[in-house]
């Protein structure tokens, strides 16, 4: 019986590729998304080469989408073996007023799509990762939510100050270490990963200054699937707190 993957935000970018890389790898993938025609043209075109996928209408920042395609899921098989927890925002790259710190609308649209979307999506389909054999959750965090390294001089994100998006991956490394103490007795492994700096929209430059394609980033994405439970890692195994 096939592993079922849900991933979220993945009709575009490193969801996109982490998508196709689960259903290359065996994995029936549910695709998530706001964008129902994105998520079902991307599932098409795997079932087309002969792959598991479907979509799912989800949009994070609605609870009662959110709850929906839990139910939908839970209709359809019962159970969720991989979570990858990817849709995530960074409008402060797009703030053309500079704030004195932090701009307020930057950060509460941060906040509601990037730690309490993801908070609700653990909520609602906790009870369908129990009852995997092996469950997984793999929360797509960053080094930019490592406050160690923020105040390491010698870390390469030690200049970098975007505080709404920061704030919003350390919250989400929080909630991956309270989530993986929360289902330890039920076998589920949590983890957060840095996917490391990704050609995608959500880049705050130039697409061709960053180092890695999504396909790259997303092979980092599933080799997060084995780390232990409740760390941070990236491509080069953990990363500080």
């Amino acid at each position: 019986m096939s592993s079922i993957a849900l991933v979220t935000g993945a009709n575009r970018g490193l969801g996109r590729a982490t998508a196709i890389a689960l259903a290359q790898a065996g994995h029936h993938v549910v695709i998530a998304g706001r964008n129902v025609s994105a998520t079902e043209c991307l599932a098409q075109e795997l079932r087309a080469e002969g792959l598991a996928a479907e979509s799912l209408q989800l949009d994070v920042t609605d609870r009662d989408s959110v709850t929906r395609a839990a139910r939908t899921l839970a209709e359809r098989h019962g159970r969720v073996d991989v979570l990858v927890n990817n849709a995530g925002i960074l409008p402060e790259a797009t703030v053309t007023t500079p704030p004195a710190f932090v701009d307020a609308d930057a950060l509460i649209a941060t906040l509601r799509t990037n730690v309490v979307g993801v908070a609700l999506v653990l909520e609602a389909f906790a009870p369908l990762l129990r009852r995997s054999a092996s469950g997984r959750v793999v929360n797509v965090s960053s080094r930019m939510g490592s406050v160690a390294d923020q105040l390491d001089e010698t870390s390469p994100f030690h200049g970098m100050v975007l505080p709404a998006y920061q704030a919003s991956k350390a919250a989400v490394n929080s909630l991956t270490a309270g989530l993986s103490k929360h289902l330890a007795s039920d076998g589920v492994r949590v983890v957060s990963v840095c996917p490391g700096f990704v050609q995608t929209e959500l880049t705050p430059m130039n697409h061709d200054q960053a180092p890695l394609t999504a396909e790259q980033a997303a092979k980092t994405v599933l080799g997060a699937l084995e780390a232990p439970t409740g760390s941070f890692v990236d491509a080069d195994g953990v990363v500080p707190w």
